[in-house]
């Protein structure tokens, strides 16, 4: 496998670009979960969950479930009656593998490559949420291999595939919470060492938050994912895991088209950020010129909170950020996952679990005509413990055909 870096080319000058989620896909990858300082009762609750999404996904796309080798015999056997679901040994840190996996890109001509950014779990020695986090940073590389396919490698870039949504035609949307803070890109581009100084100078080349430091994440942005626009929403939902992913904010129904958060309860914990987000999306124009539609999809009635007892079933871990019971879960609708005619959407003994799923299908059948997608809710909660939903543990690669 040939790997492509900063200095040689990037996906833009080579005529590729990341493809809308809408967008047909060879298959779906996933990690099993397995860490114990993250998931609840030793991770069962969790795998049980995974398996029941892997599951609803097979049935429009097939999945490889890639497992630690300690949990392989036990992977296989839970999908042995499951022709569309397939195990394979690879060794992570954590099943994240939006954030972990690679990022594929095609051409238009049934060419496809894959993106390997830099990951430093969520924020390195800064504010990270575990250690070490070598194994994850692997993972896009090994897709990339199994996929048979070129990888680009960036110099600096820190990105996780929840950061961004992308409209296939040339726009991306991240926050400014995620892609600007200082334990992601800022912290791994340094100033120039001065050679004739013994004591290396590893300052910052750029500050968090600073528009020198959006400059050159937009640069990037549009470099690796083929884009000519990056829109910016300020804030995310989930500061404190992913430093404010879009992926429970905002994402692409078609080119023109989003979907976004939205409550009208003033006292609902994200109130602010979901009025913030439509706000900027609804005002925004993309890459070619469109003024974007923005459809509201609601939040859970309850905001989600992980019981006490599934908190005290967590190993402590000093290199692990611990769970509590007394703060808000990021349980949003908006975390779900399109897949080749299906949209697996996330699910939590909710009032409003089906008007979600009612709200999703009648958007969807109204921008690409009814029975073009089927909406299919999956009970997610205990991947919420974990910190984050279906989305998250899911990374789509495309055929590279267009739709």
């Amino acid at each position: 496998m040939r790997t492509i870096t900063e200095s040689q080319s990037t996906p833009k000058a080579d005529g590729f670009w990341m493809p809308g989620e809408f967008e047909p896909q060879k298959r779906v990858w996933m990690g099993w979960p397995h860490r114990t300082d993250t998931w609840a009762h030793g991770a069962k609750p969790a795998q049980a969950q995974y398996a029941a999404i892997a599951r609803a996904i097979s049935e429009f796309t097939p999945i490889y479930m890639c497992a630690n080798q300690v949990d392989y015999a036990n992977c296989k056997a839970v999908f042995e009656e499951d022709e569309n679901v397939h195990v394979i040994e690879m060794t992570t840190d954590d099943a994240w593998f939006r954030d972990t996996g690679a990022t594929y890109v095609v051409n238009g001509k049934g060419d496809k490559r894959a993106v390997h950014w830099h990951f430093n779990a969520y924020g390195g020695l800064i504010d990270g949420l575990y250690f070490p986090w070598d194994k994850d940073e692997q993972i896009a590389l090994k897709m990339a291999e199994i996929s048979e396919v070129v990888r680009y490698r960036p110099d600096y870039m820190i990105l996780e595939g929840g950061a961004i949504t992308v409209d296939g035609e040339g726009t991306v949307v991240v926050t400014d919470q995620s892609v600007l803070c200082p334990g992601r890109t800022c912290s791994a581009v340094l100033v120039d060492e001065d050679e004739d100084n013994i004591w290396p100078n590893y300052g910052r080349k750029f500050e968090p938050w600073s528009e020198e430091l959006r400059a050159y994440v937009e640069n990037e942005l549009k470099q690796y994912l083929g884009v000519d626009k990056v829109i910016f929403v300020k804030e995310g939902i989930d500061p404190s895991e992913t430093n404010g992913h879009i992926d429970d904010v905002a994402t692409f129904i078609a080119p023109g088209v989003m979907a976004c958060i939205w409550t009208d309860d003033p006292d609902y914990p994200f109130y602010q950020q979901c009025h913030a987000a439509y706000e900027t999306l609804s005002n925004a124009t993309d890459a070619k010129g469109r003024k974007l539609k923005v459809y509201k999809l609601p939040m859970p009635v309850n905001p989600v909170y992980m019981d006490q007892a599934s908190c005290d079933s967590i190993d402590i871990d000093e290199n692990a950020e611990p769970r509590v019971s007394d703060e808000p879960l990021i349980a949003s609708y908006m975390n779900y996952l399109v897949t080749n005619g299906g949209i697996i959407t996330p699910q939590y003994g909710d009032e409003n679990d089906a008007l979600a799923i009612e709200t999703l299908q009648k958007i969807y059948d109204e921008t690409w005509g009814e029975g073009a997608y089927k909406v299919v809710g999956v009970q997610s909660e205990q991947v919420v413990f974990g910190g984050g939903n279906i989305h998250c543990i899911t990374q789509q690669e495309p055929t590279g055909q267009a739709k």
